[in-house]
């Protein structure tokens, strides 16, 4: 019966350790030599060097003065990413809908975007219609012309090859605060 056994259990080390140990440590070895920013988190930092947040993970901003991203039904943390999988039909969705709208002065019509949330509940990016809705709001708080922030939207809109044009909340929010023509109240 051993003899039967033993097999299995000399295939079983030898996978384990060549795909679970070989493969993901040549996988990420390789990452980190071809692509060391985004192996590393994509993080963004700011001129001391502390972390302000990652290209790639929508976070919160409270108040009137910084660019909201989607909501997230996991409030923004990745261990619990997801979307809300509510139906249509759900009374719950209807209600959190409304009180979004209400967060943000309740002006209408609300892009869906700045309502429901993504199938990560992490999408960092708003598409730049939602971003331009905002800028009335924010010029109103910071005491800005609206054109000045349009043409800031404008100016951080990636137009991939494939995909519709996005922007990064965090890359417009870090903008308010870098750039000296905009000021934080």
């Amino acid at each position: 019966m051993f003899e039967h056994i033993r097999p299995a259990i000399t295939t079983l080390a030898c996978m384990t350790l060549l795909l679970g140990v070989a493969y993901p440590l040549t996988v990420t070895g390789v990452a980190h030599l071809a692509f060391p920013d985004q192996a590393a988190g994509s993080l963004v930092r700011d001129d001391t060097g502390e972390v302000r947040g990652s290209r790639l993970i929508a976070q919160a901003f409270d108040g009137d003065q910084w660019f909201q991203s989607r909501p997230s039904a996991g409030d923004y943390a990745t261990v619990a990413s997801g979307a809300s999988n509510l139906a249509a039909s759900n009374p719950e969705l209807h209600t959190r809908i409304e009180q979004a709208s209400a967060n943000l002065n309740g002006q209408a019509p609300l892009p869906m975007q700045l309502a429901t949330t993504s199938g990560s509940g992490l999408d960092p990016h708003l598409s730049p219609e939602a971003a331009a809705w905002q800028v009335s709001r924010i010029a109103q708080a910071r005491g800005l012309p609206e054109v000045q922030l349009l043409r800031l939207v404008e100016a951080h809109t990636e137009r991939p090859l494939f995909g519709p044009a996005v922007v990064n909340v965090l890359a417009l929010n870090l903008a308010l605060v870098d750039n000296p023509r905009f000021t934080t109240q």
